[in-house]
């Protein structure tokens, strides 16, 4: 009997914001959120608009885990219809700084004026639960440091069956911390890292909390991972600037994430 797949589905890789219109449509225009499925465990990277493009349905309870809270990466938690399901039990993960609560920090946004509901008003069965590594889901292995981004942000490594993908989004390469983050990326089969800016974009926008496809290819070659995946797509890169810097890098085992695509590992 051969093991459970172990894949990911793209169903929002814009970064900022979200966009829509024809110029957007092979690179997608919904926020960050990657669909993980393992064996029977379904789990979410971020919960942006994007999470609108999910299946409600599973065998077991699903897990989203949030790297940070800007808006972009939380959009799409008020209108997931899982969340209106009686019965339907999801476990939410917020990274929380000590003292903080994590259904506090959502409810400063999912409250009036800012949002009708409350997430507590919702009829489904959420459990908003404290993020900290190490994780398991079922058989998954979370592990998790903490990135460079404004405000924080967490980096993220699963591991199911052997199998390894980390996920780097919104994160500015640092020399000083480039030792440690290939160590924690070490031999990943796919490594998901922000590369919203080129380079002559971030050499303007340096402190912003964002990278470039040229940082991440440094990176993957530095800690061996096998694919890299160009994520957190800057919402003004229409699909023609996108597919411009993707021919430019012109590597097989690099690749500008599209909505919609699937990774099997």
């Amino acid at each position: 009997m051969h093991d459970p797949e172990f894949q990911l589905t793209v169903l929002g890789s814009r970064g900022s914001m979200a966009v829509g219109g024809a110029q957007y449509a092979v690179f997608g225009g919904s926020t960050s959120c990657y669909w993980i499925r393992a064996g029977e465990e379904n789990i979410f990277l971020d919960a942006g608009n994007g999470l609108l493009h999910a299946p409600t349905d599973f065998p077991r309870t699903p897990v989203i885990l949030l790297s940070h809270l800007h808006l972009d990466h939380i959009l799409g938690l008020g209108m997931y219809p899982r969340f209106s399901a009686p019965g339907k039990e999801t476990l939410l993960y917020v990274p929380v700084r000590q003292g903080e609560n994590a259904r506090a920090l959502l409810d400063h946004l999912y409250s009036v004026p800012y949002w009708p509901l409350s997430l507590a008003d919702y009829t489904g069965d959420l459990r908003i639960l404290p993020l900290s590594f190490p994780l398991r889901v079922g058989e998954v292995q979370v592990d998790g440091i903490e990135g460079n981004h404004p405000g924080g942000c967490k980096a993220m490594r699963l591991r199911f069956r052997g199998k390894c993908m980390v996920y780097l989004s919104d994160y500015e390469h640092d020399a000083a911390q480039f030792p440690a983050m290939a160590d924690f990326a070490q031999g990943a089969d796919l490594l998901l890292y922000d590369g919203q800016f080129t380079p002559e974009a971030y050499a303007q926008k340096t402190g912003h909390g964002h990278s470039t496809a040229e940082a991440g290819i440094a990176l993957m070659e530095k800690c061996g991972a096998r694919r890299l995946l160009i994520v957190h797509h800057d919402p003004q890169s229409t699909d023609r600037i996108l597919r411009a810097r993707e021919s430019q890098i012109n590597r097989e085992d690099v690749t500008f994430a599209r909505e919609g695509m699937v990774i099997v590992l």
